[in-house]
């Protein structure tokens, strides 16, 4: 009888070249040459997928012999990372690897020592993950699951891959493949601009509808104390069903200045007239987007500060922030440039400016009034020329004049308040002038795409780490950089599991 240990001669892509032989005699034998093109797609798609995973699992075994002959020839038995010698070996240890083409079996020799922990050298030489699931399958797991439900990339991957993973592991693998995302940014090298490129900065926050455990303390608080709702069968007015959590983004660009004046960016009352050409504004390149869930703003804000201080160290380009005026968002971002020592220009969102002269126009006008637009536009055009605290007068005494009170003048009340307590970071012309950019579209966008897009999908209520993982991984995929993260992830993750001096001198390779 031959030994268990005596190494086969045989082919060991024997298999794979069967599968492949039988899958070419069908396809030109008389049952293939019947096929229409769709059923040819779904034959070649099925079986292919078998030969992809034989010739996997026969590379494998190929390079199990292999380790097994050299291990017969091994001089000196190796050392583990906890320095003990490992002297005895066994072969034909296993595992199992769920794979893209489906799961295989990987056998390997075991190196052993009475008292401490097998050793096997092919784990490292083949980089295999510490669970069963592979690098590659976790990767398509992370791309799926950042783009659509569990439940849908659980069933995406099964259609291309076959049942391989379930919807549990898929939830547990996009949460360890976001782990080096924060060490993958700070290793990063922004490229470098010239001193007149503006540093813009903007920050922004969004809720999302959070599981009762993963809600900040003072929200759960509130929620208790609300209790469950008075009635059984509906919820009563005002009750909500759920509560959420505010994620904070932040999103750091570079824009070469665009110099415009107003009426490049409102019409004229009555409209543009002519064929003048309209001065573009600034367009944002090199965008960096990050959000947390867990964190809080000051956290997120102070990153996003991390990251305009690597694009701009010496602080030489002009810096520009902008908000959608909420007193705790520039609180914190004063306090920061100033714990920096970083001169930032703030400039208010013109959009959330404009939103309080259409409630102040509402005050002068009805709803059917065509001159309204015509007024929005003249006071428009003098906050952009510099005179917002002349806008917030003319206001006042067209409501005086008009004997508006109560409710008919809250509208007008409110834009002036507004025009005269942030008149500090009012100054278009100034921004307009220098080319600034003045509306946050690229940081209401992402809102959009890295929460609205996916977190706030109907009926999902999310976990934190969940929700911090989908969010972390989307602003990844939103920056370009996910190819990029990948490669660092998983070189960081054979670095944890596999110390460079873990598996002494042997080096199994196929």
């Amino acid at each position: 009888m031959e030994r268990y240990d005596t190494p086969s001669t045989a082919d060991p892509f024997d298999r794979s070249t069967h599968l492949f032989t039988t899958l070419v005699a069908d396809l030109t034998g008389p049952a293939g040459a019947g096929l229409h093109h769709d059923e040819l797609e779904e034959l070649l798609d099925l079986r292919g997928r078998e030969i992809l995973r034989q010739l996997l699992s026969d590379h494998l075994e190929l390079r199990a012999r292999r380790e097994e002959d050299a291990a017969r020839t091994r001089p000196h038995p190796p050392r583990g990372p906890d320095g003990v010698v490992r002297t005895r070996i066994e072969y034909g240890h296993r595992r199992l690897l769920a794979t893209l083409f489906g799961t295989v079996i990987v056998r390997r020799c075991a190196w052993r020592a009475p008292g401490t922990g097998n050793l096997h050298p092919a784990d490292v030489a083949l980089s295999l993950p510490r669970l069963r699931h592979s690098h590659q399958l976790i990767r398509l797991a992370a791309i799926e699951a950042t783009r659509c439900s569990f439940d849908a990339a659980t069933a995406a991957i099964g259609r291309r891959c076959g049942p391989v993973i379930g919807k549990r592991q898929v939830e547990q693998a996009v949460v360890a493949s976001s782990g080096d995302i924060d060490a993958f940014y700070r290793a990063q090298i922004p490229l470098p601009c010239t001193a007149s490129t503006v540093l813009v900065m903007s920050v922004d926050g969004k809720g999302i509808v959070m599981r009762p455990d993963a809600l900040r303390p003072a929200t759960r608080k509130a929620a208790a104390a609300r209790g469950t709702g008075r009635l059984r069968t509906r919820l009563a007015s005002g009750e909500k069903p759920a509560r959420k959590r505010m994620a904070t983004l932040a999103v750091v660009y570079d824009a070469e200045p665009a110099v415009r004046r107003p009426h490049d960016v409102i019409a004229l009352p009555g409209g543009r007239h002519g064929n003048r050409t309209l001065r573009p504004g600034p367009t944002a390149k090199n965008k960096w987007l990050s959000g947390s869930v867990v964190d809080d703003p000051a956290t997120v804000i102070s990153r996003a500060f991390d990251q305009a201080e690597a694009r701009d160290l010496g602080h030489h380009r002009d810096w520009v922030v902008l908000v959608d005026g909420a007193v705790h968002q520039l609180e914190l971002i004063q306090q920061e440039a100033a714990r920096r020592g970083a001169a930032v220009n703030v400039v208010i969102d013109l959009v959330h400016v404009l939103e309080y002269v259409w409630s102040a126009a509402w005050c002068f006008h009805d709803s059917s009034d065509p001159t309204v637009e015509d007024w929005v536009a003249v006071q428009a055009l003098a906050i952009l020329a510099g005179h917002a605290g002349r806008v917030a007068e003319t206001i006042t005494n067209q409501a005086d004049n008009a004997g508006l009170k109560g409710d008919r003048r809250r509208g007008a009340d409110a834009c002036v308040r507004y025009l005269t307590g942030k008149a500090e970071f009012l100054r278009y012309d100034q921004a307009l002038a220098a080319g600034w950019p003045i509306a946050t579209g690229v940081i209401e966008g992402a809102c959009r795409y890295l929460i609205a897009d996916r977190l706030d999908i109907s009926g999902a209520r999310w976990g934190l780490d969940g929700a911090e993982a989908v969010l972390s991984l989307r602003a990844v995929h939103s920056n370009g950089d996910f190819d990029a993260y990948w490669r660092y992830h998983v070189a960081r993750e054979h670095e944890r599991l596999y110390q460079p001096a873990s598996q002494g001198e042997y080096t199994a390779r196929a």
